[in-house]
């Protein structure tokens, strides 16, 4: 993939696949490092499943046999000298389950991949679940873009879904704007 937020896509609809009602996506831009983090609340995984996540041929999907996505993120990190970190609950043996994806990219590194177009992903992940909670915050110079899906869902009521198409053009400009004044 040409860019990181591609593959926090990924990732995160794993989460969503994994039945998660709360998914965090965190950015941290400090100096030369960027910094992902992404937590959800979801069935999580044992630790034999969390082992295997590094093996392209290893997923739970039952649509195909390949599972690139952890495996490509790793080798993107950890070609600018970063890593991956996996840590996951599995909701068979813990009340709060869950699974969080920290990754370290270093941004100075020939072989770093781009960011991309977050706010496309954030819009293409609310259009696809909107039941979800999607926190989403990028800190890059001091500044810092937020969108709390469930604090617009609190000031929307039920009534109005987050897929709205109105509701989606607000949450692209809203998020356009703060990365304007930052």
């Amino acid at each position: 993939m040409k860019e990181l937020s591609l593959y926090i896509l990924d990732i995160t609809m794993n989460s969503v696949r994994a039945n998660a009602q709360n998914i965090s996506i965190l950015i941290d831009e400090t100096g030369d490092t960027l910094d992902l983090e992404i937590n959800d609340d979801g069935c999580g995984m044992t630790e034999e499943q969390v082992e295997s996540l590094s093996n392209p041929f290893f997923t739970t999907r039952t649509t195909r046999k390949v599972g690139l996505g952890v495996p490509f993120l790793k080798m993107a990190a950890e070609m600018t000298g970063g890593y991956v970190e996996i840590t996951s609950k599995s909701e068979r043996e813990y009340k709060d389950h869950g699974t969080r994806v920290k990754a370290r990219f270093y941004k100075n590194h020939i072989d770093f991949t781009p960011l991309g177009d977050m706010i496309e992903s954030v819009i293409t992940l609310i259009q696809g679940s909107p039941e979800i909670n999607f926190l989403f915050r990028h800190k890059k110079d001091g500044c810092t873009v937020e969108l709390d899906t469930a604090e617009i869902r609190a000031i929307l009521g039920d009534d109005v879904p987050l897929s709205n198409f109105e509701v989606l053009a607000w949450i692209r400009e809203n998020l356009k704007e703060q990365y304007e004044n930052n």
